[in-house]
């Protein structure tokens, strides 16, 4: 071998070593998965589970995942079900919080193993991470998009759509979205319509209660801001313009309680995001030390769905929590995003009042004016079941459930007769998968 071989040789065993290190050390870049899988049990054996969740993310995203723990284990309970990582800190996580059965699965040669010969037909996936590619590639399985709610955002009308069989989305506001900014797709027929079972939650349930308020109790402000975004073209976040002059002005205002909500992902990839949701949690914490009312509160734990059963009026930014808001059936503010950032227009954002950012310090005018007028109740509660389905408990929850199930019957059936075609009529030399 010679010298120029042998270097490169030792340096790619710095690197192997280098990499081994980070991973087990936890100093991996974040949303890189730590590559540490179960791949040398998995390989070779063909799964049992009839339905895969395909989950490529880092425990950052696990929020993601998290919100359909719910529709997942009433889908475990009908049939048998796998929650595939890519990351053993996501797979640890999940493994604690749910009893699902999951594997960790690091190489991407390993899923060939596992599908050949399996009992998988349906794949399930709540975003559009890259590395779901790894998965898509299998044609023995129906794959199948559901995001994790639906919003405005153009991510909603991403091409990569496309990638999956069927989109199952919560109401016809998808579909009409859909099929107004995603060029060369049948919307109708792409998309399948299950309602939100995420709202199925008793928490969620809990929520729509009314609120039982006298004239003496402060109007609680629940402000819930969407992350920075991943691009400078999903920047819908409200939190590093307006969050701190929002925050000041409901502390300030009479009469007021502000419920802060910060999104997950909060600063992980904007310090401003960081800096912006530390100092809205002084600007609370000051308040609250100089004791006027009842005090305000940063509500970082639980499920949103929790927040939303404490408070009269929602202010967020285009995002999925503007239509779980619905379902309340009390008033609703939302952020324009800054920086020109384009939204995939739908009824709801002139179904409610808008914040700009040079109306941020007006916030508390606007507020107590939307929860004594509420001048946008009609339609937002005629857009309820258009964003959503059929909100009664239990009746998305058993749509999604049955869609599942005829998916996987359409599946079989498509392999049954690509397979009666056989390679001669299919116009190839290999016989279908």
């Amino acid at each position: 071998m010679s010298s120029k071989s042998r270097g490169s040789t030792r340096r790619r065993k710095l690197r192997s070593i280098g990499g081994t290190l980070l991973r087990r050390l936890g100093l991996l870049p974040g949303g890189m998965p730590d590559g540490l899988g179960d791949d040398a049990s998995l390989a070779g054996r063909p799964l049992e589970e009839e339905i895969v969740v395909f989950f490529a993310d880092t425990p950052d995203g696990l929020y993601q995942l998290r919100q359909w723990y719910g529709p997942f284990e009433a889908l475990a309970a009908e049939r048998k079900l796998l929650v595939v990582a890519s990351d053993s800190r996501t797979a640890r996580a999940v493994r604690s919080e749910t009893s699902f059965r999951v594997v960790t699965v690091a190489h991407y040669a390993t899923l060939d193993g596992m599908l050949d010969g399996s009992s998988t037909r349906l794949a399930l996936y709540v975003n559009h991470n890259p590395l779901n590619f790894s998965m898509l590639r299998f044609t023995s399985v129906m794959h199948v998009s559901l995001l994790h709610g639906d919003s405005d955002k153009v991510v909603s009308v991403s091409h990569q759509t496309k990638a999956y069989d069927r989109s199952f989305v919560a109401g016809t506001a998808a579909v009409d979205r859909l099929a107004r900014y995603v060029p060369h797709l049948d919307s109708n027929e792409h998309c399948v319509e299950v309602g939100r079972p995420q709202l199925d939650a008793p928490a969620s349930i809990e929520a729509r209660r009314p609120r039982l308020r006298s004239a003496a109790d402060p109007i609680t402000v629940l402000y819930a801001p969407t992350w920075e975004g991943a691009q400078p073209s999903a920047a819908y976040g409200s939190l590093a313009a307006q969050g701190p002059r929002i925050a000041r002005a409901l502390v300030a205002a009479d009469g007021v309680r502000l419920l802060y909500r910060p999104h997950p992902l909060t600063g992980v990839r904007s310090a401003a995001y960081g800096d912006a949701d530390a100092e809205v949690r002084q600007i609370i914490e000051s308040a609250n030390h100089v004791g006027h009312g009842s005090p305000h509160e940063v509500a970082s734990g639980g499920s949103i769905e929790q927040a939303f059963g404490g408070a009269d009026i929602l202010v967020c930014d285009v995002s999925a929590v503007a239509m779980d808001w619905l379902p309340t059936g009390r008033p609703l503010i939302v952020t324009e995003p800054a920086g020109g950032v384009v939204t995939a227009r739908s009824p709801i954002l002139e179904a409610c009042a808008r914040l700009g950012a040079d109306d941020a310090d007006e916030v508390a005018r606007t507020v107590l004016y939307q929860v004594r007028e509420d001048p946008f109740r009609d339609r937002r509660l005629r857009m309820t079941e258009y964003y959503l389905g059929d909100i009664t408990p239990g009746a998305a929850t058993r749509r999604f459930l049955d869609a599942c199930g005829a998916m996987i019957a359409e599946h079989d059936g498509e392999l049954r007769r690509l397979t009666l075609r056989g390679p001669a009529s299919a116009g190839s030399g290999t016989a279908p998968v």
